[in-house]
């Protein structure tokens, strides 16, 4: 986790740096939300839209410090670190790519931001699919419903369905930044529909042990 820290910094940092940049030059008034056909349609104060991001990316990165200290099964969480290192590292990456794109924009270098953030999104779908796939039982990361958490083979079940499908969310989000039109609808249509899936079959998987049990 030390080098992940250093990186994270780096990039926190520079989510600051570049805010603290560009605070001049702005208007009171900036662009900080977009509707599904990237019209805007939402705005905050210089201040909020310039640093809202960085102090959101600095509260989760001390929430995932947090997370496998305060975790009852953070043994288990060692066992994938590395992985849970490279997503958190990846979100990191994701935030500075969006505040990038929100500070260009405000700049009057005007594009579909939707678009524009669409790989960034199937790049962090994929990879939640790899985190999963090795994912072992805790708390706070990966599938947690009351059927995953209560036992070990239904949260190994569940996670090798999640990785695959969340890979495959990936791939179609992907897909979406040149079908511009539907795009929208790619990213979190199959997202939405493979979270409900995998709950409902957690479940399944969790009645047909209790039933082999029995």
């Amino acid at each position: 986790m030390k080098k992940t820290n250093i990186i994270i910094f780096f990039i926190v940092l520079a989510l600051f740096i570049v805010s603290a940049y560009f605070y001049s030059g702005f208007s009171d008034k900036i662009a900080s939300h977009w509707n599904i056909n990237g019209e805007v349609d939402g705005y905050m104060s210089k201040f909020w839209g310039l640093f809202l991001m960085p102090i959101i990316s600095l509260g989760m990165w001390l929430m995932f410090i947090l997370i496998p200290k305060i975790d009852p099964l953070k043994k288990n969480i060692e066992k994938f670190r590395k992985y849970f290192d490279t997503f958190i590292v990846l979100i990191m990456l994701f935030l500075l790519y969006l505040h990038l794109l929100t500070i260009f924009w405000n700049m009057g270098r005007q594009f579909d931001i939707v678009r524009m953030m669409l790989p960034a999104m199937g790049i962090l779908f994929f990879y939640a699919g790899v985190l999963m796939n090795h994912t072992e039982r805790n708390w706070f990361i990966g599938i947690r419903t009351p059927w995953t958490i209560s036992s070990d083979n239904v949260w190994k079940k569940t996670h090798q369905l999640g990785a695959k499908l969340f890979k495959i969310a990936g791939i179609i989000t992907l897909f979406g930044t040149f079908v511009p039109s539907v795009a929208f609808w790619l990213t979190f249509i199959p997202v939405l529909v493979f979270s409900f899936y995998t709950f409902i079959y957690s479940y399944l998987e969790h009645k047909k042990e209790e039933n082999n049990n029995s």
